[in-house]
C-alpha cells in the first residue's frame, strides 16, 4: 500500500496534474479570502462552505488518471499477474489523492492564521465545517476513483465523475422538481393527498443529500450519522472500485 501511494502521490508533481489542482484551489480559495477580507466580515466556515461547491470540478482532476492512466498504458496488467493486494492498490490510490487534498487545504490554514492575527474569530462551527470537508473529500475522490477504474480515457473518467458528483451536489434540488411532478401528476387525477405524496417523494430523495445532513455542523452540532453516511458512501464506491478491478484480474487469468 505504501509503494501505491508514494508512486501515485509523488506522479501528482510528475504531471501538470497536481500543480494545476494546487493552482486553482489556490486561487478560489484566495479569492473568497480576499472578498470577505475586504468587506471586514471574515469568516472561515463560510470559505471553507463554497470550497465544497468546487469538488465537482477539483475532484476529476485530481482523480481521472488514477487507474484510467494505468490501463491506457497498460501497466495496470502488474496489478492482476502479481500477488500485490488489490485492496492496498486501491487505498493507495484514494490516500495518494486524499493526501494532495490536505496539502491544497493548507491555503486555508494560512487564512485561519491570518485571520486570528488581525484579531478575527475562529468559531467552534469552523471545526465542524473543516471535519466535514475533509470527509466530503474522502467521499467524492472513491466517486472518482471508480470512474477512473471503469475506462481507459482520462476525458471520460473526468467526465463520469463530474456527473456523478453533481448530482450529488444538486439531489435537493431534484428531489424538489421530483415532488413537484408528483404532485402535478397526482393533483391532476383527482388524488386528494398529492401534496402530501409530492413532499414525500422530495425529503426522500433530499434525505441522501450529504450537504442537507451536514450542514448543522457549521452551527457547532456535530453529527457522528451525518459523518458515518458519507463513510458508507465511500466505502460502497471503494468496493465497487475492487469489484471492477477484481473482474479484471479473473478475466486476465
Amino acid at each position: 500500500m505504501l509503494a501505491i501511494f508514494k508512486r501515485e502521490f509523488l506522479s501528482y508533481f510528475r504531471s501538470p496534474v497536481g500543480y494545476v489542482a494546487i493552482a486553482l484551489f489556490s486561487f478560489l480559495s484566495g479569492f473568497i479570502f480576499y472578498s470577505q477580507f475586504a468587506t471586514g466580515a471574515v469568516n472561515i466556515a463560510t470559505e471553507v462552505i463554497s470550497l465544497r461547491s468546487f469538488f465537482v470540478i477539483i475532484v476529476p482532476i485530481i482523480t481521472m488518471g488514477l487507474l484510467s492512466e494505468d490501463k491506457k498504458r497498460g501497466t495496470d496488467v502488474l496489478y492482476y499477474t502479481t500477488p500485490v493486494s488489490l485492496f492496498n492498490v486501491v487505498v493507495g490510490k484514494v490516500l495518494a489523492a486524499f493526501a494532495l487534498y490536505a496539502i491544497m487545504f493548507i491555503n486555508v490554514v494560512i487564512h485561519i492564521i491570518v485571520t486570528l492575527a488581525c484579531g478575527g474569530d475562529f468559531e467552534v462551527g469552523c471545526i465542524g465545517t473543516i471535519i466535514v470537508f475533509f470527509f466530503m473529500a474522502f467521499m467524492f475522490i472513491t466517486i472518482g476513483l471508480f470512474a477512473s477504474a471503469i475506462t481507459d480515457s482520462q476525458i471520460i473518467s473526468a467526465i463520469v465523475a463530474f456527473v456523478i458528483i453533481l448530482v450529488t451536489q444538486l439531489i435537493s434540488t431534484i428531489g424538489s422538481y421530483a415532488g413537484a411532478a408528483v404532485t402535478s401528476v397526482l393533483s391532476a387525477i383527482k388524488v386528494e393527498s398529492a401534496t402530501a405524496a409530492g413532499n414525500g417523494i422530495a425529503s426522500a430523495i433530499a434525505w441522501f443529500d450529504p450537504f442537507v445532513k451536514t450542514q448543522d455542523f457549521r452551527l457547532g452540532i456535530f453529527s457522528v450519522s451525518a459523518l458515518i453516511y458519507l463513510v458508507s458512501i465511500g466505502v460502497l464506491f471503494l468496493y465497487l472500485t475492487f469489484r471492477v478491478l477484481e473482474k479484471k484480474r479473473w478475466s486476465q487469468a
